[in-house]
């Protein structure tokens, strides 16, 4: 009965860590889930800081927050209080896929080493190149990204 039990317990685990995986794309993750029990976003790098300072820091598994099934690092206590204050003014926009990307109706990967702070928010994407495309319109960028997200956000990556 032991084992019985403890094969069900398992099975109900698994089940459970897997569902953010099962749930529609809406948020730029790593594969596989961090201690917190949910994936990596934004690559580790620290968000509050990335606003507030505009540098790139990683962040430490020792200061995680956890927010829409999305685990945060942060490089300090105050960074993390900071985050669980308001976590809407830190996450990057668009689920952290690439701005760009979205804008043409896309979701590539929002890699955290081409980024930018528009206006308080914070904005990732696929790679230099386009990360130099977007700063030559960044407004319009941004408006048909917010077009797009809008009908994108819970769809697939490899549906669109």
């Amino acid at each position: 009965m032991t084992k019985t039990i403890l094969a069900a317990l398992i099975a109900a685990q698994a089940l459970v860590a897997a569902s953010p995986a099962l749930a529609v794309e809406e948020n730029n993750v790593s594969n596989g889930l961090t201690a917190a029990g949910a994936p990596l976003g934004l690559h580790g790098v620290d968000p509050v800081a990335f606003v507030t300072l505009g540098n790139r820091i990683e962040g430490s598994a020792k200061f995680t927050a956890v927010h829409d099934n999305v685990a945060y690092y942060f490089a300090s206590q105050e960074n993390l209080d900071a985050f669980k204050a308001a976590p809407g003014r830190f996450t990057p926009q668009n689920g952290g896929y690439c701005t760009f990307g979205v804008s043409v109706g896309k979701k590539f990967d929002g890699d955290p080493k081409y980024a930018a702070v528009q206006n308080g928010k914070l904005y990732v994407f696929l790679n230099e190149d386009i990360l130099k495309a977007f700063q030559k319109d960044p407004a319009g960028t941004i408006a048909k990204a917010d077009a797009n997200w809008k009908r994108i956000r819970s769809t697939a990556a490899a549906d669109l």
